[in-house]
């Protein structure tokens, strides 16, 4: 099988040391062609071309959610095409590594590499549904380039944490789960509409959900870890089905201390609930509009602001090894 390996040289829980030994691990069972990224986008765009060029059947991304996000997109480039585009797989590299997690791979690197092989020569593979953002026509937001996503995506207050910690992360400091809380009770400090919230939650043929603060889009649980406890905010999401939507309309300190030990707390069967908390399973379409510009967030990447975002959940739109 030729296999292209993307490597993000400065992911943040693999050394050089550790990446030789797995790409001499992998080059050892597969054709394999290795590149390292060299900027945000380079990954993306390594895909892209090794979607294009007819001959790669495998792409692995050596890095975090990042890197899948980038190579998730370039793959899909030009649309999903599950029996043509090359596999994807992934050795987790970063802080969080949902969507590794989320494919039942081991959080170590070198142990997941393991694994990946192990799947390869059984022909283990699945195919996945992913979520799709796009520009709601009509808005200051309708030239939006489309972009896929592997997990999660956020409008509102938990992508104001995520810009936070990228901050951080840009000064030099470590993705830590310690700098997260931090920038949880900094971004709950700064939150202005707490009591009611500008996002409204529409979707065809039934009544808009309105006053919403936060508004977290899952396509697949658990939707982000603790160090190795999972966070379950729409306990119901799955690759197999479209999208799941957790809405929160009211962050007071009370509203917030509740709906934090529930996340906490949270577990496959049971996530957060109460008279401001709305969930939504599997929905297909659906959009968001807020009344001023918010955060948005999407696989754990701040992408800046919008005030209107469209949600698409795409069944079936690639494969996976795992």
């Amino acid at each position: 099988m030729r296999a292209l390996l993307v490597v993000n040289p400065v992911a943040t829980t693999t050394s050089l040391r550790t990446r030789e030994v797995i790409t001499h691990a992998l080059a050892s069972d597969l054709k394999l062609d290795v590149v390292a990224t060299e900027s945000r986008g380079h990954a993306r765009e390594l895909a892209r071309l090794a979607a294009q060029n007819g001959e790669t059947e495998l792409v692995i991304a050596l890095g975090g959610d990042g890197t899948v996000n980038e190579i998730v997109n370039g793959l899909l480039h030009d649309g999903p095409d599950p029996e043509r585009l090359p596999r994807v797989a992934v050795v987790p590299g970063g802080s969080t590594n949902v969507f590794a997690r989320a494919l039942g791979l081991p959080n170590h690197a070198v142990e997941a590499t393991g694994a990946l092989l192990d799947a390869i020569e059984h022909g283990r593979e699945r195919t996945v549904g992913l979520g799709l953002a796009s520009g709601v026509p009509g808005t200051d937001d309708a030239g939006v380039r489309p972009r896929w996503f592997t997990f999660c995506a956020g409008l509102g207050f938990d992508a104001g944490v995520v810009g936070r910690v990228e901050q951080k992360r840009e000064t030099g400091k470590r993705s830590t789960h310690a700098l997260y809380v931090r920038q949880v009770l900094k971004q709950f400090a700064k939150e202005q509409h707490r009591r009611g919230g500008t996002i409204t939650l529409e979707r065809e043929g039934e009544e808009p959900v309105d006053e919403l603060v936060a508004s977290i889009v899952c396509n697949t649980s658990p939707w982000t870890y603790l160090g190795n406890r999972p966070v379950y905010a729409t306990p119901h999401a799955s690759f197999d089905t479209a999208l799941d939507v957790l809405g929160l309309s009211r962050l007071t300190p009370l509203a917030m201390s509740r709906y934090g030990t529930q996340l906490l707390t949270s577990s496959p069967k049971r996530g957060p609930r109460g008279k401001h908390a709305v969930t939504l399973h599997d929905v297909s379409d659906f959009t968001l509009h807020s009344q001023v510009p918010l955060p948005f967030q999407m696989d754990g990447d701040h992408l800046g602001v919008r005030n209107s975002v469209n949600f698409t959940g795409v069944r079936r739109a690639l494969r996976v090894i795992a």
